[in-house]
């Protein structure tokens, strides 16, 4: 199984189109947050609407420049994974919407309390998985794929926490555009695509194990 993921849209919908459109065979598209910049209701349905043509499950969360009342639009016309899980066969996906608070105070910010449990519920729901795949907006903290071009590390402590301790198989994120990247902790191969609206995604390659491949 090939799943496509993508991250950071905001907007540009052409390219993420073109992106679908590039890889045949595929067997899920992952937007893992970001798909506007603020943006409206109908805007969101509409964008989902196109990458629905490609007839293949679009799997959702929000990320922080997304509205949370996107959820419902979300929930309407894809499948959202913030905090819930949906299978592909034998493959477990589940997410966690928006981001931890930021000094810019983006539309769509939680705590790291309301990470933790977003990650816990979706978790539940994924349990007779034989590959799960978590699906955080933001990435694990003090890693490759959370650095800001200061140096610091921004990504969120609560993923990181819930990647040691129940070692999903992947972990796709975005968010931090400059740190696109692919990274390990334990035996979890983690992913942060890079931004689609600049022709970045990533490939997850599911058979025995997981192995994921950045492209654009």
């Amino acid at each position: 199984m090939k799943i496509l993921a993508m991250t950071d849209i905001h907007g540009a919908y052409e390219k993420a189109e073109r992106i679908i459109e590039k890889e045949a065979g595929i067997s899920a598209v992952i937007v893992g947050g970001d798909l506007t910049t603020n943006g409206s209701a109908e805007e969101a349905r509409s964008a989902l609407q196109r990458f629905a043509k490609f007839d293949v499950p679009i799997i959702v969360v929000a990320g922080n420049m997304d509205p949370p009342e996107l959820e419902t639009v979300f929930s309407s016309n894809a499948i959202s994974i913030n905090a819930c899980g949906t299978m592909l066969d034998d493959v477990g996906v589940f997410g966690v919407s928006g981001s931890p608070f930021t000094p810019m105070h983006t539309p769509y910010e939680i705590s790291e309390e309301e990470i933790s449990f977003r990650a816990h519920s979706g978790w539940k729901d994924i349990q007779a998985a034989r590959v799960k795949i978590f699906v955080p907006h933001a990435p694990p903290h003090n890693t490759k794929l959370d650095r800001l071009r200061s140096g610091d590390h921004v990504g969120s402590t609560s993923v990181r926490k819930f990647v040691e301790q129940f070692r999903p198989d992947a972990v796709v994120s975005g968010h931090i555009h400059e740190s696109r990247g692919i990274d390990t902790l334990q035996k979890t191969v983690m992913v942060n695509c890079g931004s689609a609206a600049s022709g970045f995604y990533a490939v997850l390659t599911i058979g025995k194990e997981v192995s994921a491949e950045l492209k654009g």
